[in-house]
């Protein structure tokens, strides 16, 4: 006999996702009008075009890369309440206008939340969307142009989440609040995990992420359809030179895209009065949200993840599912270690068959800022739809392998009520982890935990490792001194293990601890 949602069970029911290439800045649409397209290519995708906007009493909003705290320094860009806005466009009068925090793993957690209020009885019709168009704010910015991207509605405004600084000030200080220096320390830590030398470990991630570039290569929205093979992601050259050692070009993450995406969800006697076809059902069979320690110097170790491990096996004890049963994944991939670190966390075998993603990933696919998740969302409804039955996981990430969020998706109605454990249960188990304790002013004999080599075009600039002290087993991290042998040195030799000497800031009068290899 055929499952029967109960009325409240909350269903997503319209998608819409585009890409916008358009080189004349003055010609690109805003971020805040990308929204609006995606949203109305969502109504139309479930059936009611501008019929659906005087019922949605939701509009939910992931937080654009301007008002993301390290980018507040971009001149334009800024929306005092983007809900508000998108409504007020759509020719909508949301009761709740919410937003999001910053963060990668902001989408999927905003879908979840939404979910929740709609099995509560405090939604009934949302709208969640997503964009960024940082490739023309930047095109912009090259040519000294000043695009008019503001609004102020007025209006209340609901933030969801909180803004926290996603690194300690010494961390700050070490320039570790950039993705592209911290995640190749999250790599070679794989690396050594894996007991395999640099060349090998690099023809891996190749390996990981060729399949990435030919998903990619086939969908609509890709900013870059290329299909790479796996040497050409895994070999330096001048076009795939390194950016953080040891991450070529080809393994990083691509912000500057202009793209968006908007979901349509409701609850199961709204999509039934509406008229909504069963065929664009999709449900949220289980979710979970956590965070791993927060500061990257206080982590258990580099290479693994206990939040994603613990959000799955709350998600996948919700939807009664295994790892076995999904049939589409979208692993979160700014960098090849998320992807690793999160396939390894969720049980997937390494080298299984089954993609690890449905949009081809952020350094191909691209990723819009914070709401690339929205898109492989909506990607992942569209697969579901098309091979009804089959069952779909998606991932995200912010900050630094900090933030996570996870979605299992199928067209199979939920059994039951829709509930979900709240995260604040599960997040205390996580946060007493035994962990290294810290030392910001270290001193003496120690060695390297894990290490990347910062590159500019011409070249490597300067060093960054986590180390452990030799006597007390206190992490730290630090620079190495920044000259050609020492740089090279790190590059061409197996430094994991190596031993050394660390030399607080304060005494050498720097701003950075300076570890100096024997």
């Amino acid at each position: 006999m055929a499952v029967q949602p109960e009325d409240r069970t909350p269903v997503l029911v319209g998608v819409g996702q585009l890409v916008q290439k358009e080189k004349d800045v003055e010609k690109a649409k805003s971020p805040l009008h990308l929204m609006e397209d995606a949203a109305r290519l969502a109504a139309k995708d479930a059936g009611l075009g501008d019929k659906l906007w005087p019922l949605v009493d939701n509009i939910t909003v992931v937080r654009f890369i301007t008002d993301s705290p390290d980018s507040r320094r971009l001149p334009f860009g800024r929306y005092g309440n983007a809900p508000k806005s998108l409504g007020n466009m759509l020719g909508a009068n949301a009761s709740k206008n919410c937003y999001g925090p910053t963060g990668g793993n902001t989408p999927q957690m905003l879908v979840n939340h939404t979910a929740e209020l709609i099995a509560n009885g405090e939604t009934d019709i949302a709208l969640v969307a997503g964009s960024e168009a940082f490739a023309t704010m930047m095109r912009a910015l090259g040519q000294g142009k000043m695009l008019p991207w503001h609004d102020e509605p007025g209006g209340e405004r609901i933030d969801i989440g909180y803004e926290r600084e996603g690194v300690t000030p010494v961390e700050k200080a070490h320039k570790l609040q950039f993705p592209v220096n911290i995640y190749p320390l999250f790599e070679n830590a794989i690396r050594g995990q894996k007991k395999r030398s640099v060349r090998e470990h690099q023809l891996e991630i190749g390996k990981l992420m060729a399949p990435f570039t030919e998903v990619a290569a086939k969908h609509p929205q890709a900013w870059f359809p290329i299909a790479r093979t796996a040497e050409e992601i895994a070999t330096p050259t001048d076009d795939n030179r390194y950016v953080g050692f040891p991450y070529t070009k080809y393994m990083n993450a691509i912000m500057q895209v202009d793209q968006a995406a908007a979901v349509v969800m409701m609850s199961v006697k709204k999509a039934r009065e509406l008229g909504i076809p069963q065929e664009k059902w999709v449900f949220l069979h289980g979710c979970a949200d956590a965070n791993d320690i927060w500061f990257p110097t206080e982590r258990v170790n580099f290479h693994s993840s206990p939040a994603i491990k613990m959000m799955g096996e709350k998600a996948f004890g919700m939807s009664g599912w295994n790892i076995s049963d999904i049939d589409y994944f979208d692993l979160y991939s700014c960098f090849p270690s998320a992807v690793q670190i999160g396939r390894d966390a969720l049980g997937i075998p390494e080298g299984d068959k089954r993609p690890l993603t449905v949009t081809g990933g952020l350094p191909y696919f691209g990723g819009a800022g914070n709401a690339y998740v929205m898109l492989s969302i909506a990607t992942m409804i569209e697969k579901l739809r098309a091979k009804r039955g089959t069952k779909g996981l998606v991932t995200s990430n912010g900050w630094y392998v900090t933030k996570h969020g996870l979605g299992l998706y199928s067209t199979d109605p939920v059994a039951g009520s829709w509930k979900r454990e709240a995260p604040a249960s599960y997040q205390s188990i996580i946060d007493n982890e035994a962990h290294p304790k810290v030392a910001e002013q270290p001193m003496g004999k120690a060695k390297i935990e894990t290490y990347a080599v910062v590159n500019g075009r011409e070249g490597p600039d300067f060093a960054v490792l986590f180390g452990r002290m030799n006597d007390t087993g206190a992490r730290f991290v630090a620079h190495t001194p920044s000259d050609k042998l020492t740089l090279e040195d790190m590059m061409t030799r197996e430094q994991l293990g190596r031993s050394g000497t660390v030399t607080p800031a304060v005494e050498l009068g720097k701003d950075v601890n300076i570890f100096t290899p024997e």
